[in-house]
């Protein structure tokens, strides 16, 4: 029998089975590689990987600037949904538009694939805020694990299919691995666009704190609302050291996501191989981020995400011994086990650490220090790396970010059930 959190929760979740496939098919799979041998074809290698960095660093940047207004504005008139909708859309209509971008047009398609990341992690400030209106405090974890798990799964199987179509274009009347890829694209931006409707259809939203005032008068309101929100922020000591803890550690989790095929290149690794290793995370991430979010219910999301960063450091040991797809496929099922638990574990300890008429806003800062933190990875990695000459001292200076992340994350004192009571819907 389908129990009642579980029947309330999945539309809601079904929006990572949508939007997880940009991340899986584009952002850690298709586009690194295909940036070096389509769009930036004949470049040096260096230059074709500081091209997407900047990227990276330009969609990483708007966000972090927009997201706290942004989800104080969605506070003030009620407006999660819509905003989500409109952030939906952007990505999926810049998705598609990759679809067209040809051989040599580098910016066109990098420009596109900025500002479609922009359109994701926009939607998921609304997206993440909107938990609390579909989970009882006592399932938040599980609510939480249940959506990167249909991430994981909603990713995988399109990953799946557009890896096949790669592998034998043939089969789908394509004529050649680069037609097939540019397909892939198209196809993220239907999947995407089909699986958020469960989601706008049957997902509540809480109503507006006061009636809709107008644009102008709203956008003022949300501006002065989200001064105030960043004294509250402060005033709210635990939530605060969470968040900078979060902004540590969730940037290493974000280097490793978006970095490994590129590290996995610079070692010379077969791109073939590295694309199967990305898929084989996926399906991994389902039941593991199903299993932290039982093990936040029974030790606590604090200890379950402590678990996980031990674990990513010995990722990022292991990762500057590597030398064969073997241990890259090993790193892959490692990380495997714990992505999914520290993402999940983290949006549904935070969301235990807000009140929850402030979630907009609050989660507009977590998603802020996330994107900071992106921005910030890549730049460690590749800096160490390029003052050591060694992409494995690269690798290895991630212990930093996890390390000090731990220990703050330490000092975090979780409320108890009934400190926690009003606080949580």
């Amino acid at each position: 029998m389908i129990k009642p959190w579980f029947r309330r929760a999945l539309p809601w979740a079904l929006f990572d089975w949508a939007n997880s496939a940009f991340i899986t098919t584009v952002t850690a799979g298709f586009l690194p590689l295909f940036n070096k041998s389509f769009w930036s074809v004949g470049a040096p290698e260096t230059v074709s990987t500081f091209r997407l960095s900047v990227a990276h660093s330009v969609s990483g940047i708007i966000v972090a600037i927009l997201a706290p207004v942004l989800g104080a504005f969605a506070d003030h008139c009620g407006a999660r949904k819509r905003f989500l909708l409109f952030f939906t859309l952007l990505g999926v209509t810049m998705t598609v538009g990759l679809f067209f971008a040809k051989e040599g047009q580098w910016a066109f398609a990098l420009v596109l694939f900025a500002v479609a990341s922009i359109g994701f992690s926009g939607s998921n400030i609304f997206y993440d805020s909107l938990i609390l209106n579909v989970a009882d405090k006592d399932k938040l974890d599980a609510v939480s694990a249940l959506g990167y798990g249909m991430g994981y799964i909603g990713g995988g199987l399109l990953f799946t299919l557009n890896i096949f179509a790669v592998t034998r274009p043939e089969v789908f009347g394509l004529s050649s691995a680069s037609e097939a890829i540019r397909w892939s694209f198209l196809s993220v931006g239907v999947w995407w666009a089909v699986f958020t409707v469960p989601l706008m259809v049957y997902v509540p939203e809480a109503r507006p704190v006061e009636p809709f005032a107008g644009v102008r008068k709203t956008v003022r309101a949300g501006f002065v609302q989200l001064r105030e929100t960043f004294h509250e922020v402060r005033q709210h000591k635990t939530a605060f050291t969470f968040l900078i803890a979060y902004w540590l550690y969730i940037d290493g989790v974000d280097t490793v996501i978006r970095m490994a095929v590129d590290y996995g290149s610079s070692l010379n690794l077969p791109g073939d191989s590295l694309i199967k290793a990305l898929l084989l995370t996926q399906f991994i991430g389902f039941p593991a981020a199903i299993v932290f979010g039982r093990i936040g219910e029974k030790l606590g999301a604090k200890t379950g995400i402590l678990i996980c960063l031990v674990v990513y450091g010995g990722v990022c040991v292991f990762g500057s011994f590597m030398e064969t797809v073997t241990h890259f496929y090993a790193l892959a099922v490692t990380v495997g086990l714990v992505q999914g638990g520290v993402q999940s574990l983290s949006r549904s300890l935070f969301a235990r650490l807000i009140p929850a008429d402030k979630a907009g806003e609050f989660f507009g800062f977590y998603n802020m220090m996330g994107k900071f933190a992106a921005i910030i990875g890549p730049i460690l990695m590749s800096f160490v790396g390029l003052v050591t000459g060694s992409p494995r001292l690269g690798i290895l200076s991630l212990i930093l970010l996890f390390g000090i992340g731990g220990i703050l994350l330490w000092r975090v004192k979780v409320p108890n059930e009934a400190e926690s009571e009003a606080a949580l819907p």
